[in-house]
């Protein structure tokens, strides 16, 4: 059993969500503790605190989506998210000149131009993609077992009570309760964290009756020493873990490992180049553990392992993960963070703390060349040598932005190479060929939503981030024709965009089309 409750499960998710959103550790945990409060303090009945309590650990879970459309927008979308905090996005005079300062900070004074020059004249599908990141929410909340009002929530947590916000739909007394607390806590946060408390009430006071419900500014105001104290903490996990809702008790193994999937899909979501992989990665690593007869216990904890891999790559700007030319010192540096921030994130509680110190060693080499630690082989249990040798081996066959898609073939004599200059374990190695049907049979593609052949075609195109006429391009067909494809598969998942196409896609397996390659030695 997992022994982990979901409270933590999510706990440890709104950390990711942190890093994506180029914010400090903890900083959800404590806009969690401060709705509650609030929540509590004004008297709404325990279901809806309950809401309030997940929605404020959720509310960003959507940041992944569209990540390279803001990139291509901001340069680094992290740092620019980090600074942004505190502002009102829907007011054009404390957002433009926000977003002139750090549209790509750090780069020469051309690039920098560029990037300002492409935000001003794409503002508004910049701001419409609003909807892909409330819709990603909404999804990853189903998955994650949330009801239709937490769900209703994320869709509603940029609107602003005189329906100014985004995407711009209601306001008022439409906007569901558990939306009108976590948006003020999240303010109070960042202006007390970066200002001070008292600029922090004059912020919140200044909203009132625009973005804010008046009745929640009025209880922040009246409550603001009291919420103090979650400053003061070196950590305030405990606190978290807490006040969470009562619960049945752990997760089942089957609950457990349907969080870790949707933590996965969110962070695949990063980049159009990973879609699919840490589901990739956990099922090749799970099944190499099966052929190198493994115990059961221990293959299921690389099936998890897998999963989660990858959660600190949310921590990196999408901006070098789609990079096509050579990474630079900078950019290497961060790249190699990754690993790192995984186990940050999977730190707690101790079920995760396990799979985090297993899935951090994914770019381990037995010769001590790998990272973030540097460890040699000697330290390096079996799962771990088997997770470093099928990620090595599902990044090859996978598209990147540097290099195109391994054939199979060349993958598995790439990893052999490895093994030859002693980086990858032999026996790993042969366990993740073995699994990988070198010498074996394929698998079958899974379908959802009744997708014809040339639906789920179209579809990986469309989670690739191909337009309609790129699309129509590469199946030989009209942009009308693909332009009607994608209408009808929008109907059948019953989704409205393209992120939220994208998400159902990978959690069907729907994106890699790596089978479809010839399979040779």
């Amino acid at each position: 059993m997992p022994e982990v409750r979901l409270a933590e499960a999510v706990a440890a998710l709104s950390l990711a969500i942190d890093i994506g959103m180029g914010q400090p550790l903890e900083q959800g945990l404590r806009t969690c503790l401060i709705a509650t409060h609030l929540a509590r303090t004004a008297g709404i009945d325990d279901e809806d605190a309950g809401r309030v309590f997940y929605l404020a650990l959720l509310r960003h879970v959507g940041c992944t989506a569209e990540s390279d459309m803001a990139a291509s927008f901001l340069g680094d979308e992290i740092a620019f998210r980090g600074g942004a905090v505190t502002l009102d996005f829907t007011r054009p005079a404390e957002m433009l000149p926000y977003m002139v300062r750090h549209a790509g900070a750090g780069k020469s004074v051309v690039l920098r131009a560029r990037h300002v020059g492409r935000m001003l004249t794409r503002s508004r599908t910049f701001l419409g993609s609003m909807d892909s990141v409330c819709e990603t929410a909404q999804l990853l909340a189903s998955r994650l077992g949330f009801d239709a009002v937490v769900q209703q929530a994320l869709w509603q947590i940029f609107e602003h009570w005189d329906g100014g916000g985004l995407p711009g739909r209601v306001g008022g007394e439409e906007i569901v309760l558990p939306a009108r607390f976590v948006a003020i806590a999240e303010l109070f946060e960042g202006m007390c964290r970066l200002r001070s408390p008292e600029e922090a009430v004059e912020a919140v006071r200044a909203r009132r009756g625009t973005a804010f419900a008046p009745e929640v500014v009025d209880c922040l105001c009246a409550e603001a020493s009291a919420l103090l104290p979650v400053f003061e903490r070196t950590s305030v996990w405990d606190e978290v873990v807490a006040a969470a809702p009562a619960a049945p008790g752990d997760l089942t193994d089957g609950e457990f490992d349907g969080v870790l999937a949707a933590i996965a899909d969110f962070t695949d979501l990063k980049s159009t180049y990973t879609l699919g992989h840490s589901r990739g990665v956990s099922e090749l690593a799970g099944a190499a553990g099966e052929a190198a007869g493994l115990p059961e216990a221990d293959i299921a904890t690389l099936r998890r392992a897998g999963l989660v891999h990858d959660v600190g790559r949310v921590g990196v700007s999408a901006a070098v993960w789609s990079k096509g030319g050579p990474l630079s010192r900078d950019e290497w540096e961060r790249v190699r963070l990754h690993p790192y921030y995984t186990e940050r994130v999977l730190t707690r509680p101790t079920a995760l703390a396990r799979l985090g110190q297993l899935a951090s060693t994914h770019h381990e080499r037995l010769d001590g060349g790998g990272y973030h630690r540097a460890v040699p082989g000697s330290v390096l249990s079996t799962q771990a040598r088997i997770l470093a040798a099928a990620d090595g081996y599902r990044a090859r066959i996978e598209d990147r932005p540097h290099r195109p898609a391994m054939p199979p073939g060349k993958a598995a004599a790439s990893l052999r190479e490895e093994v030859q200059g002693g980086r990858l374990d032999g026996d790993a190695v042969d366990a993740v060929l073995a699994a990988a049907g070198h010498g074996g049979g394929r698998r079958r593609r899974s379908r959802v939503g009744g997708l014809t052949d040339r639906e789920a075609e179209v579809l990986a195109l469309v989670a690739k981030g191909q337009s309609i006429k790129e699309i129509a391009r590469a199946l030989t067909i009209s942009p009308k024709t693909a332009d009607s494809h994608i209408q009808h598969i929008y109907t059948k998942l019953g989704v409205s965009t393209r992120a939220g196409a994208t998400l159902v896609a990978v959690e069907h397996n729907l994106v890699d089309r790596s089978e479809d390659r010839e399979t040779s030695r």
